[in-house]
């Protein structure tokens, strides 16, 4: 009997889908085992027999749900984005502004659907000899059953791990805001697939949920075991609870800002920056930027900048930052390093009309939009001109040290110390990394790079700092002199006016000596007269004196003092 070409073709056909399936059950198989060793070098091995799998058979979910996992565990938060970000909400919204995002392969055919099988096929049954296809007598409870068993295999298929697995690497990427909505949302899947599987089974074998299929190994700061689903949904609630707190603090931080309250909106963002618990590097890096703002409305430039340091340090492509930076230097007439940075932002903006999109990854978050960027490199390479030809009639040596370190002219050595002691223990270079310690990089392989970079700019703000107290302590020492200066020239007129009233009163004496002179010596007289009368008294009394002693018999001699008796 002739076999047709067309059934070669076909059972060639279905032979290499055999194959192919083979293959990839065990590449999944063989990558669960090395996820299960819990071992760092592991689980990247078990990404590739991962990424073989998916070659294969691209959508396979439980391919790409282990995949999803272990990126998770290695925190390649980046890539679990770049996997899934079909599923961010705010991508459609950023899509549109920016020209060049493209979604992946994987992610896209993600998005188509199957549809649902409402009874399960059961393979052995069919391909066993003897085997009826008629249709049978069935229970309306079992059909039931049946069909709410297909709808939660479904939609375990289609799976809520996307938003839970998703919603974590959108938290530690610093997307707050879409790491709530996706884990609330997974949260909510959940428990309606819960609730669905839970009608299917019959009193007598209903329990809780035992183990996920696969090994959690969600969490990145813990390796990866098997735990329940009750266990699972505990974590994912503790961490919506702590991105909740950082969203109320940051909400409230940005209105007290926008009411004016600057030291309120410093002392909410210092809380998260501040805190304990470590922060996302997107997430820390917008927060240090809104601070920056607060602190640019308040007038105190020096803390303002050394937050736009940080942010840099976190992002060096954030636009804001490098605008803000170039601004507060350009407040303070720092002409070369507002050109710097304005040189930097000027790059960047050529480079987003060369790649036609907004620098990072399309989910990343920016103040700005694609169609914005040509006006305004055109106003920055005017603004550009225009400081360039103040730097060429010299303007450089002219800088506000005064509003650098937030003191007004006139001010006191004393006041001038304590701002500079603050500004020093501060800012000091040795201490521009501390909040790299407190914040969680999206890739261990950046921080090297943040910690060199915050050391760079902390130091130039250091050194421009000590420069401003050598030039306004020169000042301040400069008005001190003056005032002594212009204290001993008063002391001086003050000692000559006093000169002059003293001789005009000798001259007023002089005048007066010849109508004072015959009544000086009438008085002259008088007193000479008065004088002997006296010394005639005393002669008598002594005389006398000396006769009643010798009448008594006192013969001892009496010291006499001779001056006495000049009479």
């Amino acid at each position: 009997m002739a076999v047709s070409p067309s059934s070669i073709a076909t059972d060639h056909k279905k032979h290499w889908w055999v194959t192919n399936r083979k293959l990839v059950d065990k590449y999944v198989k063989d990558a669960r085992s090395l996820i299960a060793t819990r071992e760092r070098n592991d689980v990247a091995s078990a990404l590739v027999l991962l990424d073989a799998a998916l070659a294969l058979s691209p959508r396979s979910e439980l391919a790409l749900e282990l995949k999803a996992r272990s990126l998770l565990y290695l925190r390649r938060f980046r890539d679990v984005a770049d996997m899934l970000q079909d599923y961010i909400p705010s991508l459609k919204m950023s899509s549109n502004d920016s020209s060049g995002s493209v979604s992946s392969d994987i992610s896209s055919q993600q998005l188509s659907r199957e549809q649902v099988k409402l009874l399960h096929s059961d393979n052995s049954s069919s391909g066993s000899p003897g085997h009826d296809p008629s249709f049978k007598c069935f229970s309306i409870s079992d059909l039931k059953k049946k069909v709410m068993a297909g709808l939660c295999k479904n939609y375990d298929k289609e799976g809520q791990w996307r938003y839970l697995v998703l919603g974590q690497a959108c938290c530690h990427l610093g997307l707050m805001e879409e790491a709530m909505v996706l884990l609330q949302t997974g949260k909510r899947l959940a428990s309606a697939a819960f609730r669905r599987e839970s009608i299917c089974w019959s009193d007598d074998n209903f329990t809780l949920p035992v183990i996920i299929t696969t090994p959690d190994i969600s969490s990145a700061a813990t390796p990866p075991c098997n735990v329940s689903s009750l266990s699972q949904s505990e974590n994912i609630s503790h961490l919506l609870s702590h991105i909740k707190l950082l969203i109320r603090r940051k909400t409230a931080a940005i209105a007290a800002s926008d009411a004016g309250l600057y030291s309120e909106a410093v002392r909410h963002f210092s809380k998260i920056v501040d805190g304990r618990r470590l922060a996302s590097q997107g997430f820390l890096a917008e927060c240090y930027m809104h601070r920056a703002s607060a602190y640019k409305a308040s007038g105190r430039i020096a803390e303002s900048i050394s937050d736009c340091n940080k942010t840099l340090a976190l992002d060096p492509t954030s636009i804001q930052a490098l605008e803000t930076r170039a601004e507060l230097l350009e407040t303070i007439r720092c002409l070369p390093d507002c050109l710097h940075d304005l040189e930097h932002l000027k790059l960047l903006y050529n480079s987003i009309m060369r790649d036609r999109k907004l620098p990072g990854p399309p989910w990343k978050r920016h103040n700005v939009r694609y169609r914005e960027i040509p006006g305004k490199l055109c106003a920055l390479t005017a603004k550009i001109q225009r400081l360039k030809q103040r730097v060429a009639s010299g303007e450089t040596g002219n800088v506000d040290y005064y509003a650098l370190i937030g003191l007004k002219r006139g001010c006191s050595r004393s006041e001038l110390e304590r701002a500079h002691l603050l500004l020093c223990l501060r800012h000091k270079p040795d201490k521009a990394t501390g909040f790299v310690d407190r914040c969680e990089l999206a890739d261990e392989r950046d921080l090297d790079s943040v910690k060199d970079r915050a050391k760079m700019s902390a130091l130039l703000l250091y050194r421009l700092l000590q420069k401003g107290y050598s030039s306004v302590m020169s000042a301040i020492v400069d008005e001190e002199a003056a005032e002594k200066q212009r204290k001993k020239v008063a002391a001086a007129t003050a000692a000559l006016q006093a000169a002059i009233q003293v001789q005009q009163t000798q001259c007023c004496n002089s005048k007066l000596e010849p109508e004072t002179g015959f009544n000086d010596r009438v008085n002259s007289g008088e007193n000479k007269g008065a004088t002997n009368a006296f010394q005639g008294v005393f002669c008598r009394d002594l005389a006398a004196v000396g006769s009643l002693l010798s009448q008594v018999g006192f013969n001892r001699p009496i010291q006499v003092k001779y001056e006495a008796l000049s009479c």
